[in-house]
């Protein structure tokens, strides 16, 4: 008896750690009962009845799928080796469980085909040079089709388009060809530039060269103007002063001139008693009179009259 319990405990300890379900946070999962879809399980401890049920677990973190490398014939009619990589993320895991059988595997099966038919109707040129156009392209018509799975296409990513060895020597000789055209525009453009560029340079010395001429010519055009002005003035000056000591001898000579004709004409000139024939004389010449002398005594003035 002791035995059979034993037994008994152990079958019933293995039957509940076998029910024993961890849901992890980057985990979604989903209880069936005999084939039956139950409900949902979010993340934490979970026990289910053994062999009666069953828990399916659903990552729900962003995962990528390798698309292997395939022959792809391009617009252009050349063989191309195309592969590429594609991001998704289970939005819903209830539809990525029961509206796909292996969402996987039918995601890389989809975007082969996707690949073929979007890189089939573009030359390899215009395939590799329209590399982010062609990405959204593929991301839009992957997404389309996986919208009804529960899964969102995040991004495609090409990573190679290879065409075959001699195309690719060939297309490498065009790319060389037109690198250097393109260097050679630049070159001569660059060689263009600094030859204006010294020219403009030349203009702007002779222009300096020419301004500070003329500055200097007006400077010292000014500085004669401003001597010949100071001269003028003094001669001015001087002119005036000799104007006016010429006036005032004309007028003395004049007044000479006058005086002695009226005595060469024996002009009568009445004396006033009080003045001397000298000073009368000077009135008249305009000189400066004599200082006057003392008069004499009566018997000097007697003596003469005898003389």
């Amino acid at each position: 008896m002791a035995i059979i319990e034993i037994v008994v405990v152990m079958l019933v300890l293995a039957l509940v750690w076998s029910g024993i379900r961890i849901v992890r946070p980057v985990e979604q999962g989903h209880i069936e009962r005999l084939g039956k879809y139950k409900c949902s399980a979010e993340e934490g401890f979970h026990w289910i009845i053994p062999i009666v049920e069953r828990m399916i677990k659903v990552n729900i973190t962003e995962n990528m799928v390798d698309i292997e490398p395939q022959k792809i014939i391009t617009k252009d009619d050349l063989n191309a080796d195309v592969d590429a990589v594609v991001y998704y993320k289970v939005k819903d895991s209830y539809k990525a469980i029961y509206k796909a059988d292996d969402y996987r595997s039918q995601i890389v099966s989809l975007a082969r085909t996707t690949l073929r038919d979007v890189i089939g109707q573009m030359t390899l040129s215009s395939a590799n040079s329209e590399r982010i156009k062609l990405n959204k392209k593929l991301e839009t018509e992957l997404d389309k089709h996986t919208n009804t799975w529960g899964i969102d296409i995040i991004h495609v990513e090409l990573q190679r388009i290879e065409p075959p060895a001699d195309v690719q020597e060939s297309m490498n000789k065009v790319v060389k060809a037109e690198k250097d055209m393109v260097s050679a525009k630049d070159f001569a453009t660059a060689t263009e530039t600094k030859a204006d560029g010294e020219k403009r340079a030349d203009i702007k010395r002779a222009e300096g060269i020419k301004q500070s001429a003329i500055l200097e010519a007006e400077g010292t055009a000014k500085a004669i103007r401003e001597i010949a002005h100071a001269e003028a003035e003094k001669i001015k000056v001087v002119n005036q002063s000799i104007q006016t000591n010429f006036r005032n001898e004309a007028q003395l000579f004049k007044k000479l001139e006058t005086t002695e004709r009226s005595l060469m004409n024996s002009s009568k000139i009445v004396l006033d008693p009080h003045s001397s024939i000298t000073n009368v004389i000077s009135d008249m010449s305009g000189v400066v009179p004599l200082p006057k002398s003392k008069p004499k005594s009566r018997q000097y003035l007697d003596q003469d009259k005898k003389k």
